[in-house]
């Protein structure tokens, strides 16, 4: 797993820790994490990725 670095806006900082954080993780780089990964396999690129490896 690799670490990236992520400048967020405050008014999303505050969105992130006010109202998501404990629903969607415990901690902002969980609930970034989550967002992430859902807005990926939303968009299909986790299943593009799956493919490719069963290739």
């Amino acid at each position: 797993m690799k670490r990236v670095l992520v400048n967020l806006p405050d008014k999303v900082l505050d969105i992130l820790q006010n109202e998501l954080r404990g629903k969607m993780g415990d901690n902002n780089s969980e609930v970034i994490r989550s967002i992430v990964v859902a807005y990926l396999s939303e968009k299909g690129y986790l299943n593009k990725v799956n493919q490719v490896n069963r290739n």
